[in-house]
């Protein structure tokens, strides 16, 4: 895999460095946010893990750039020392697909950017498109709206709708969409609840009917009538 590794701890950045190097990826690196942007702009990569708090241009800006004015549909995964929820929600609104907290083992962070990068090899299958309501998905074009409201949703948030959707209107677990999301490796901290919270925002304003519904003790599910 090509990856780019946006850190200005310059400790931590050599081992990433090193270790993703002496596992077979390509690297690259910035120090600082302005430069990584740049970087991610211009070239191709399969992954970025990219640090918050960054000096010249901090993490969370970086992150917004590359998916409203870049159009960059590369998997990034924060790593960070920031544990609240806030945070992780501004991030995966913004765009995120994983969320980590330092300190984060080595060997996790690698078999978490291929996870999520061979997820994203899977291809959808065409004109395939979902509906609820006057929600709908096409997995082809990868788009979301809602009536005539077009809907951004960041990928961790289109696998769990895209789940949702399919199983409507019956009952996911929580263990199913977890699945669905990370794979084998489930994060801790609850991010489930997390994206589910980032997920509802997405697709109900005031206005709207509400479709997305917890199930307490069972999961979640997507339907027009509770």
């Amino acid at each position: 895999m090509s990856i780019l590794i946006i850190e200005d701890n310059a400790q931590l950045a050599a081992n990433l460095y090193d270790y993703l190097a002496a596992c077979g990826h390509n690297l690259d690196a910035a120090p600082d946010g302005l430069s990584g942007l740049h970087l991610a702009s211009t070239r191709d990569y399969d992954a970025i893990l990219l640090d918050w708090n960054l000096p010249r241009l901090d993490g969370l800006t970086v992150l917004r750039r590359l998916r409203k004015d870049a159009k960059k549909k590369v998997p990034i995964i924060m790593l960070t020392a920031r544990d609240q929820l806030a945070d992780k929600m501004d991030g995966f609104e913004g765009g995120l697909d994983d969320y980590l907290v330092k300190p984060v083992a080595l060997p996790e962070i690698e078999v978490r950017l291929r996870s999520l990068v061979n997820r994203l090899k899977q291809s959808a299958a065409p004109d395939d498109v979902l509906a609820v309501g006057d929600l709908y998905f096409d997995i082809r074009k990868v788009e979301v709206r809602r009536g005539e409201r077009s809907v951004p949703i960041a990928r961790i948030g289109r696998r769990l709708l895209e789940l949702l959707m399919r199983e409507s209107p019956n009952v996911v677990s929580r263990a199913r969409l977890e699945r669905a999301a990370w794979g084998d490796i489930v994060p801790g901290n609850d991010l489930l609840r997390s994206h589910m919270h980032v997920l509802r925002r997405a697709i109900e304003n005031e206005s709207e009917k509400p479709l997305l519904h917890t199930v307490p003790g069972s999961g979640y599910r997507i339907c027009e009538n509770e």
